[in-house]
């Protein structure tokens, strides 16, 4: 508990309702944490130096996080695995606090080992720490000190603007709004064909290598710009701006050109176009087409027939997957040679944060009948499942790496590079170590978004809608959720025995009981 009191005084997070008399949660007792962490600390080579050691973990953890508990261990267990591994990667520099992708620093990256490729799913898991100066920090490193916020497809006023979702303080979209316009213009200037009307993009520029499209006029970049022409529009509004009209009419007119152009109707599903006089929609089926949903951009019934070829096993379904194009192309392939980090088949964390992130979005706020909360929580199952490696020794433990087989589990890369003996890839330069501990998708922001279902949003009513199907568990518990300055827990008791405060789905704001129901639908309050 010392170390917790002094990580509580560090962040300047001290609740005094946070823990009772006896260091537990009201619901989730603190030990849960603590022996999750000391297992992962025993079994962790802990190769390169950090911010928050192991030795701290625990106190972090305890102090940032919300707690969850729930009867599938393997989900706690990764839940618990994935902000432990987020924490490694909090780097302090000269320029204020920002989040790594790799820990070993690597070629590619700019200032500080900082890589854009990968913001958007370090702000969607980060925004629920205690502490919002890390991802504050991490803000101004993109615009003002050093950070190359365009070496990578990144919606980064969208990534802003969805961390003041969740904290409820505008203070950093409102400083940031003049760089965020900015950015979006030399976008403009770099990437936007005006003849198409559409931005294009490298498909290694989205951090997509080898994919079988290729590069043009992606659903990636597009939903991107349109999300964040969107997102500045917003911040506009807040800072009273004139501007407030000007980018809602980009987002509006870049979703329209995007859905009119890209959208293959006979395939059903969002494709790239090549960059060229005569070119037509490329014929395979990549699952970022699916990036429209994580944006809310695709809300007509029309596109929703593209779910239909997610959980099934001649397209994206796959033990491990899902697979990054469709399996029954031409181009789809698990090769050990060439690059080690291909898209044309391989599982990728990044893309499954995507999909499921874009599928909590369609099922919150669209009728169809194409996809279920049923298939979300198949999907969440097979991804916590990808998170393991067996070890030389034959242990198997929690993993996160690059690129997976989605037939075996195996982490591609990660076989790939212990084949290699060339100096840029030397044991101090990270080796066959580079991808441990990858910080290059989500897990947490889906179990609290998704599965719990908070639900974060610009004004002050809560809206919490699991996304757990009906008779799957008996309860859950998300404790002490920090949203816009509230302490938030969602619980879910089906008898009433685990937690003895009442059955059924309970909302509790500073320990105020706010709403209740029956089963797993939908709560409001007001904060």
């Amino acid at each position: 508990m010392k170390r917790i009191f002094l990580f509580l005084m560090m962040t300047g997070c001290i609740y005094h309702h946070l823990f009772s008399q006896d260091g537990s949660g009201k619901f989730v007792k603190i030990s849960l944490l603590n022996d999750y962490v000391e297992k992962f600390n025993l079994y962790d080579d802990e190769l390169f130096a950090t911010y928050i050691p192991n030795s701290d973990a625990a106190g972090f953890l305890a102090a940032q996080i919300p707690r969850f508990e729930c009867p599938d261990r393997e989900i706690e267990e990764i839940y618990y695995f994935r902000w432990w591994t987020f924490r490694k990667h909090i780097r302090q520099t000269p320029d204020g606090f920002i989040i790594t992708e790799f820990l070993p620093d690597v070629p590619w990256a700019g200032k500080y080992n900082a890589i854009s490729c990968p913001g958007i799913h370090q702000f969607s898991e980060g925004r629920w720490l205690r502490n919002g100066d890390y991802l504050r920090d991490y803000a101004r490193y993109w615009f003002r000190r050093g950070g190359s916020v365009r070496s990578y497809s990144f919606p980064v006023a969208h990534a802003l603007y969805s961390h003041f979702l969740v904290s409820g303080d505008d203070t950093i979209v409102r400083e940031l709004f003049p760089d965020l316009i900015a950015n979006f213009r030399e976008w403009e200037n770099e990437r936007y064909d005006a003849t198409r009307e559409l931005f294009w993009q490298i498909d290694d520029r989205d951090g997509m290598e080898v994919s079988v499209c290729g590069s043009g006029f992606r659903p990636t970049i597009n939903s991107y710009m349109a999300a964040e022409a969107q997102a500045i529009a917003n911040i506009a509004g807040r800072c009273r701006s004139p501007l407030e009209s000007n980018f809602s009419e980009k987002s509006k007119k870049i979703q329209s050109v995007m859905l009119q152009t890209l959208w293959d109707a006979d395939a059903a599903f969002f494709k790239v176009l090549p960059r060229t006089d005569d070119a037509v929609l490329c014929d395979a089926r990549e699952l970022h087409g699916y990036t429209p949903w994580y944006f809310n951009l695709a809300g007509e019934a029309e596109y929703t027939r593209a779910w239909k070829f997610l959980m099934n096993p001649s397209y994206f379904y796959a033990p491990y997957g899902p697979t990054t194009v469709e399996r029954n192309h031409s181009g789809f392939v698990i090769s050990y040679s060439g690059h080690e980090c291909q898209w044309n088949g391989p599982s990728w964390p990044f893309a499954t944060s995507v999909v499921l992130t874009a599928l909590a979005n369609l099922l919150n706020t669209q009728n169809q009948n194409d996809i279920t909360k049923n298939d979300y929580f198949d999907l969440l199952k097979i991804y916590t499942k990808s998170h393991r490696l067996t070890k030389d020794d034959g242990m198997t433990v929690p993993w996160i790496d690059e690129n997976i087989n989605p037939f075996t589990g195996d982490w591609i890369s990660r076989t790939r590079l212990k084949t290699w003996r060339n100096g840029s890839w030397a044991a101090d330069k990270g080796g066959v170590e580079r991808g441990k501990d990858y910080n290059h998708s989500v897990y947490c922001d889906l179990i609290i978004s998704g599965l719990a279902g908070i639900r974060a949003n610009e004004d002050d009513i809560l809206t919490v809608n699991p996304l757990l199907p009906d008779g799957i568990w008996d309860y859950f518990c998300l404790e002490d959720v920090v949203y816009h300055g509230k302490r938030v827990t969602v619980a879910y008791d089906k008898t009433g025995s685990k937690y003895n405060m009442g059955k059924g789905l309970m909302l509790f704001v500073d320990g105020e009981l706010k709403a209740t129901a029956p089963s797993l639908s939908p709560l409001r309050c007001q904060l």
